[in-house]
């Protein structure tokens, strides 16, 4: 809090730990919201694209069409943070939309590209907001929003925790176990059985 409040560093004794705040998590049915009420079809295989992945919006805007396996059903990240090649799964429903992205790109060419080359993240951010607001979205939703989602319904539909922790490239667990948080959050939602009496 001093550190936001002050905007400066500040030394704070042992021990002290500074909380997360838990990440904002769209449910199912506001990502398919979202997806929805994008401008074009680029924007929304853009959007079900980071969803699908899971990627950091850095990471999704430098993937060229040569990383991608359609076959396989996996894509490669590149040198992704700290410098690690991983790959990440490619949804069967997305499958035939990007095989028709790619069908003119050489391998070396950007998935993703704007009206000057390569989609910036500060473009996709746009591409976000823009289709957040049209769908009615309550919720302060970005890129990494669609990343921590991914992560949540993962561990929602029974995933171990360890497995997601790979897809996301976290090199420390405990940057994954934040959403455990999350799907707490969730439970908080289902009604006692006593209240139904």
């Amino acid at each position: 809090m001093f550190k936001e409040v002050l905007r400066k560093s500040v030394d704070l004794p042992e021990g002290v730990q500074i909380p997360k705040k838990i990440p904002v998590v769209l449910s199912k049915d506001e990502v398919s919201r979202l997806i929805d009420a994008a401008e074009n079809k680029k924007h929304k295989l853009m959007i079900e694209f980071l969803y699908s992945s899971g990627l950091r919006v850095s990471e999704a805007v430098k993937i060229k069409s040569g990383d991608l396996e359609l076959e396989d059903g996996i894509g490669w990240v590149r040198s992704g943070k700290g410098s690690k090649d991983r790959f990440f799964l490619i949804s069967k429903k997305l499958k035939p939309k990007l095989e028709t992205q790619i069908q003119n790109l050489s391998p070396s060419e950007p998935l993703f590209f704007g009206r000057t080359g390569t989609l910036t993240v500060r473009a996709v951010q746009s591409i976000i907001s823009k289709a957040s607001e049209k769908a009615g979205l309550r919720k302060k939703v970005s890129p990494h929003t669609l990343r921590h989602s991914f992560a949540t319904h993962l561990l929602e539909a029974g995933v171990d925790v360890r497995k997601i922790q790979e897809l996301l490239g976290h090199a420390d667990l405990s940057t994954t176990q934040r959403y455990t948080q999350v799907s707490a959050a969730e439970l908080k939602k289902i009604q006692s059985p006593l209240d139904s009496l």
